[in-house]
């Protein structure tokens, strides 16, 4: 390509650019005289609310210039809507307008479940969500038994995620606290549930009951698998580890019922988010299987 044509082709991309920035202002200017007329508001009252000149404000509003953020901002603070909405014409329609007014009023908890249940319900892979079953809980729930029965029943594959972060550090998780401390064994604890998810199109995983203090990878685990909050009091949960023959509960901690007890109120809201709760107290465990096999395959 010759130095003229390349000069041609330079001067035609600018013209593209100048026209799209063009049609951008206008567009904008539309949405800022829309807003206001929707509210029955005159320009001069937006020049007052907004600190904005009134005589600007027609220039704005008639596409002639080009406003800076700053005055946006006001604009869309005096117009008692976001600045996105404003930027971005997808955003003004009503139903995106009344989605988001009610999503500003929720407390921030309210939100998160909001934000869930819509990806759940509404997000395109939910399908293949439901085909990932995840046991969580407390030790002694009776995840690993249930677990390992469901995923022959479903000829799907049973992996135990702390098994998995062994396999992945090459070494016990006990060494991997003594090493790495809790954020090494967090961090672990992410990148096999990131792997598992990739793997696997279906199986059946059971997590550390401790996964829901992790707010981003507890939300992964919503968001990728059918989540069941395998529950049971903390007289059954001790009870079941200790007939485990794993005595380390009990040792050095005359109050460690009572530890666990707060460990359960703490955790039951987190838990809660789990799309099914089973509570497996003074259930036999075919008792248990019936159950958690009914609502998976629903």
């Amino acid at each position: 390509m010759g130095s003229s044509e390349k000069t041609e082709a330079v001067d035609r991309a600018s013209l593209v650019d100048e026209v799209a920035d063009t049609e951008f202002i206008q567009a904008l200017g539309f949405r800022v005289r829309e807003s206001r007329a929707r509210r029955g508001m005159s320009r001069k009252a937006l020049a007052m609310n907004s600190d904005v000149s009134e005589r600007y404000l027609a220039q704005v509003e008639s596409g002639e210039t080009n406003p800076s953020i700053i005055v946006l901002r006001h604009v869309a603070h005096a117009l008692g809507i976001s600045l996105i909405e404003l930027l971005e014409p997808q955003h003004s329609s009503p139903e995106y307008r009344l989605i988001f007014h009610f999503l500003e009023q929720l407390p921030p908890a309210k939100l998160e479940e909001a934000l869930l249940r819509l990806m759940r319900d509404f997000g395109k892979e939910d399908a293949a969500r439901r085909k990932r079953v995840a046991l969580v809980g407390l030790r002694g729930a009776g995840k690993s038994t249930l677990g390992r029965v469901l995923a022959k029943e479903l000829s799907t594959p049973f992996v135990e995620l702390n098994s998995a972060i062994e396999a992945e550090a090459g070494m016990s998780l006990n060494e991997v606290f003594q090493l790495y401390g809790q954020p090494g064994y967090r961090r672990l604890e992410r990148r096999c549930l990131e792997k598992f998810i990739t793997q696997n199109e279906s199986a059946v995983i059971t997590v550390g009951g401790g996964i829901v203090s992790e707010t981003e990878t507890f939300n992964l685990l919503l968001m990728n698998c059918f989540t069941v909050w395998v529950k049971a009091t903390p007289e059954e949960h001790m009870a079941r580890v200790v007939a485990q023959g794993d005595f380390r509960p009990m040792e050095g901690n005359a109050e460690a019922m009572e530890d666990m007890r707060r460990i359960l109120v703490a955790r039951e809201p987190l838990y809660s988010k789990a799309d099914f709760t089973l509570d497996t107290t003074g259930q036999k465990p075919e008792e248990c299987l019936k159950q958690l096999r009914q609502v998976v395959r629903n």
